[in-house]
């Protein structure tokens, strides 16, 4: 059995997808995802990125084809779900399409070599949006109080990012990707939301603290249950 599985999106849904994804591993089992996240996807034989395949051209331009797709018994696709003329001209093809926004039922896991965890935090006061960001002062006046680990340098690839922040003591972040990513590395996180739901779009597990439009004095609070502050 030849499966391809097709997930499109940002960071934070890829993750998201991940044991969805894993739980479709057939005998022989490709993932076609954003280039960024194919690092994270550690169980299939074949990854490729979406933009390399030539996919987003069918229903768009004419005649527009992507032979691979012939190649597969089976298609399961997070991608083209709303989109009628992409399905039209895959009909004769094996997919079986996902909501894109499919929650899952049990939180994501990404397996990193084992480590001690190291007495600091990494704080990431950035998101894909303005509107998700918690102000940066405040994060400045808590990284004050905070033994707090600052990365000038640029880690491109995702998997290598995973496993550094697994062996910080604590992880603060906007809802963003990388919020998602300390969660499913198994990092204490406390997840900050100021303009979008939780409910959908917070990292999952026990480990996660979610707070809305907390105050400084909040987070210092959830910081301090990991014991890594320096005062109060």
């Amino acid at each position: 059995m030849r499966r391809l599985l097709i997930r499109p999106g940002a960071i934070g849904d890829v993750i998201l997808s991940l044991p969805a994804l894993e739980s479709a591993k057939a005998d022989y089992t490709e993932v076609w995802a954003p280039r960024i996240t194919l690092p994270l996807i550690r169980f299939a034989d074949r990854t490729r990125a979406i933009a390399d395949t030539g996919l987003d051209l069918i229903g768009v331009a004419e005649n527009a084809k992507c032979p691979a797709l012939e190649t597969f018994d089976e298609i399961y696709s997070w991608y083209g779900s709303a989109r009628p003329e992409f399905r039209e001209a895959v009909a004769h093809l094996p997919f079986t399409f996902f909501p894109a926004q499919s929650l899952p039922k049990t939180p994501p896991r990404i397996e990193v070599p084992p480590s001690h965890r190291l007495d600091f935090a990494i704080i990431h006061p950035y998101s894909s949006s303005p509107k998700k960001d918690w102000p940066l002062e405040n994060f400045h006046a808590v990284a004050a109080q905070l033994k707090t680990e600052w990365c000038h340098d640029r880690i491109d690839d995702l998997y290598e990012l995973a496993c550094w922040i697994s062996t910080a003591s604590v992880y603060i972040g906007n809802d963003s990707g990388i919020s998602h990513l300390a969660a499913a590395v198994g990092t204490p996180v406390i997840a900050i939301f100021v303009s979008t739901d939780p409910l959908i779009w917070a990292p999952r597990g026990d480990h996660v603290t979610v707070l809305e439009n907390p105050s400084v004095a909040e987070v210092l609070r959830a910081c301090a249950q990991h014991q890594v502050l320096k005062s109060l």
